[in-house]
């Protein structure tokens, strides 16, 4: 790596490349053993933006940040079902020849979400403006990335999304109102001003 970046930005850079190849040897490996073609296709998209963002930054910091940040674009047509329905149970396999395409794509989802997290925490320890929006954007990834496993998984009903009363939704969501209008200097002064 360049010597301009600081030794924060060079630990955070090596802990993202270390986990995407990481991930990417877990979906390299859970992939033979998918039996549904939707999570099969949906598995090797991944991977292959998966590996090109992998590629992308370790172009921009051998190049000093000469690449743009590739954003991810998956399907946008979700209709998210709300609901318990007979959820089933869930408990540890006992080997890895149990794993099923539900197992298989919460461990992918595992992986978008843990990453996305991980790489948003590096991207607010860049001081380098270009490898701090790439790695931004790769976080941006793994979450868009993750939200189509869980659609996956909310569609074939392996993620439900348990919901509350009408009532107590409505209570919590009206519980909130807007912020009061302000005047100046953008703010609410709630104590005296110095020399009163």
């Amino acid at each position: 790596m360049a010597a301009r970046y600081g030794a924060h930005e060079v630990m955070e850079v090596h802990e993202v490349l270390s986990k995407s190849i990481d991930a990417s040897n877990i979906f390299q490996t859970l992939r033979p053993q998918v039996q549904d073609p939707e999570l099969g296709s949906m598995v090797d998209n991944h991977l292959q933006f998966m590996t090109q963002e992998y590629d992308n930054l370790v172009r921009t910091v051998s190049q000093n940040g000469a690449n743009e940040a590739i954003p991810y674009s998956g399907p946008k047509n979700v209709s998210p079902q709300y609901g318990l329905n007979s959820p089933e149970t869930q408990r540890p396999n006992a080997s890895s020849r149990q794993l099923n395409d539900r197992d298989i794509a919460s461990i992918v989802l595992g992986c978008h979400k843990s990453s996305a997290s991980h790489r948003m925490m590096a991207a607010l320890e860049c001081a380098d403006p270009q490898l701090r929006r790439t790695i931004q954007q790769g976080a941006i990834n793994c979450a868009e990335q993750a939200y189509d496993v869980w659609s996956y998984m909310n569609d074939k009903g392996h993620y439900q999304v348990p919901t509350m009363k009408d009532m107590t939704t409505n209570t919590m969501v009206n519980a909130y109102g807007p912020a009061p209008v302000t005047q100046g200097h953008g703010f609410q002064q709630s104590y005296p001003a110095p020399g009163h």
